[in-house]
């Protein structure tokens, strides 16, 4: 039903003190591909983190705190019943989950793909992803990154669909 979308370190890390710990334009460029002109769905500190609503896509965030404003055409949403309605009321939406670690926790049973970014290094951090357990999964996909003077850490990108 969701399709994840995030990158992580070795250590599973993905996030420190609100921003992802490393820079890898390779990445953004694969997640602007991946989520563009679909369905975003973000938890309210990793939406803060965009700075703005990711232009071309349908931002939602899920929050538990409705006291936040969001801006104009931005969805808010304030529980997983809330999301999983929303989900089925628009079956012809691809919706995308860019985290952070409290929402993939909550949506991973309803995850159909993953698409990760996977970094060969160790970051500093303070937020990493919730265990997933990769047997319910198939890899379907799998492509080493291309290095270059922007893009100076090996990575991969991998995608799994749900057996």
């Amino acid at each position: 039903m969701f399709k994840f979308v995030w990158a992580e370190d070795q250590n599973h890390a993905i996030g420190f003190e609100g921003h992802l710990p490393w820079h890898l334009p390779a990445d953004m460029k694969f997640f602007k591909e991946t989520t563009i002109d679909h369905t975003l769905v973000s938890g309210s500190r990793t939406f803060a983190s965009y700075g703005r609503p990711l232009p071309r896509r349908k931002n939602i965030v899920l929050t538990l705190n409705p006291v936040e404003q969001y801006p104009e055409g931005v969805i808010e949403l304030h529980s997983l019943d809330e999301l999983l309605d929303y989900a089925k009321n628009h079956k012809d939406e691809e919706i995308y989950v860019s985290g952070g670690a409290s929402i993939f926790k909550l949506l991973l049973p309803y995850a159909s793909d993953l698409y990760v970014t996977k970094l060969d290094g160790q970051f500093p951090a303070d937020t990493y992803m919730p265990e997933v357990d990769y047997s319910q999964f198939e890899l379907v996909s799998s492509r080493e990154g291309i290095l270059d003077e922007k893009n100076t850490i090996p990575h991969r990108f991998e995608h799994y669909r749900r057996k």
